[in-house]
């Protein structure tokens, strides 16, 4: 079954840190690239970070740059979302994405709740 599994989401305080697992499984992973977009509630899907298939670039939205980190690791098909200094405006349902051109899998999302 192809799926990918978000965890890690809990309430932190503002300026805490958290780090998300995203665990794929029934496909390549090693041949996507990941993505981690979130979705406030009432807000449209935003980009968050983005991998290559081997790990070897990142890039990031304006709003997490220097806070969040993104990394895989391909022989445990998971990626990874390291988020430090959190504010209240990052709190949402955080979502993995596999993309490989026209094959886009998509997570349930995990929920990430910070507190001033």
């Amino acid at each position: 079954q192809v799926q990918l599994v978000e965890s890690g989401g809990k309430l932190v305080q503002s300026g805490g840190s958290l780090r998300l697992s995203c665990a794929a499984s029934g496909f390549s992973f090693s041949s996507y690239t990941m993505s981690w977009y979130r979705q406030a509630p009432g807000k449209e899907r935003e980009w968050v970070a983005f991998i290559t298939s081997t790990g070897d670039a990142t890039n990031y939205a304006d709003s997490v740059e220097g806070r969040f980190f993104i990394s895989r690791d391909n022989a445990e098909n998971t990626v990874y979302l390291q988020m430090n200094d959190l504010k209240p405006e990052d709190t949402a349902v955080y979502l993995c994405n596999a993309d490989r051109g026209l094959s886009r899998i998509w997570g349930q999302g995990t929920q990430v709740t910070v507190s001033s």
